[in-house]
């Protein structure tokens, strides 16, 4: 399977759960080569068995020759892939109001949060459709977008993040509806409040906010609470369900007035 953006943060606790569940991952980065070989090396200490592989694969996800040529080396190195993980994804480079906000940036976000999964998963489909009755997991193939509490909750200083994750909310409902009768699982999984290198500049402010319940769970979530989830989805915990949202919030999205 391949996890993207998987040198890191979520996709990081992902490809490592995954590994100690005895899977073999596609770590992708996309500067970073250190931080992959990192992630890779974590997994093949935590995996049990000696045949598993962490292939490293990198790339902008962003652009289509990079998504085309990633997806050619996963299949290259593995002979197959049986489930994709969408994690990739990137803060705005600078925060402002919607009102100041540049097309640049906007175009930035939505590369890589949104057309690039969108586009990615289209080539896994092809391959999918392509060879039925092939996947090696429980129940079928498997899709899977990794998207953020942002998708329904308005950040005005980060107007692109957050479309750029609404959008992968209804990617995630088109990819079901058009792949469910070949057997493919489509499902998105919504992390609420990280700890991640993302949020570490805001750690206060959130250590504060979680202290006063804005998160009825009141702490942080993980990379391994993404990462067991995802383990359930692959092994086929979930098998009558395709383009649900997962909450991996700690209970914010039940927030109250």
């Amino acid at each position: 399977m391949l996890v993207t953006g998987s040198s890191r943060g979520l996709g990081r606790g992902v490809a490592e759960i995954l590994a100690s569940a005895g899977f073999s991952v596609a770590i992708h980065y996309a500067t970073s080569r250190d931080a992959a070989e990192s992630t890779a090396l974590a997994c093949r200490e935590l995996a049990p068995r000696s045949d598993q592989q962490f292939l490293l694969v990198g790339g902008n996800i962003a652009r289509a020759a990079d998504r085309q040529r990633l997806f050619d080396e996963v299949l290259a190195g593995y002979g197959h892939l049986d489930a994709l993980v969408n994690n990739a994804g990137i803060a705005p480079r600078v925060r402002a109001d919607i009102t100041e906000a540049t097309e640049e940036i906007f175009d930035e976000v939505i590369g890589v949060n949104l057309k690039g999964p969108y586009f990615l998963s289209q080539l896994a489909a092809r391959y999918w459709l392509a060879r039925p009755g092939l996947c090696r997991l429980s129940g079928g193939y498997k899709l899977l977008f990794v998207s953020s509490l942002s998708a329904n909750t308005a950040s005005i200083n980060r107007g692109e993040y957050c479309i750029s994750k609404a959008g992968l909310a209804m990617a995630t409902q088109l990819w079901a509806v058009r792949l469910a009768d070949a057997g493919v699982q489509v499902l998105e999984l919504r992390p609420g409040i990280m700890a991640t290198d993302m949020t570490a500049g805001v750690k206060d402010k959130y250590d504060k906010l979680l202290a006063e319940g804005i998160v009825p769970q009141k702490r942080w979530g993980t990379p391994a609470d993404v990462g067991l989830a995802v383990k359930a989805i692959l092994e086929g915990h979930f098998p009558f369900s395709t383009g649900d949202v997962i909450n991996l919030d700690g209970g914010f999205h039940l927030r109250r007035l």
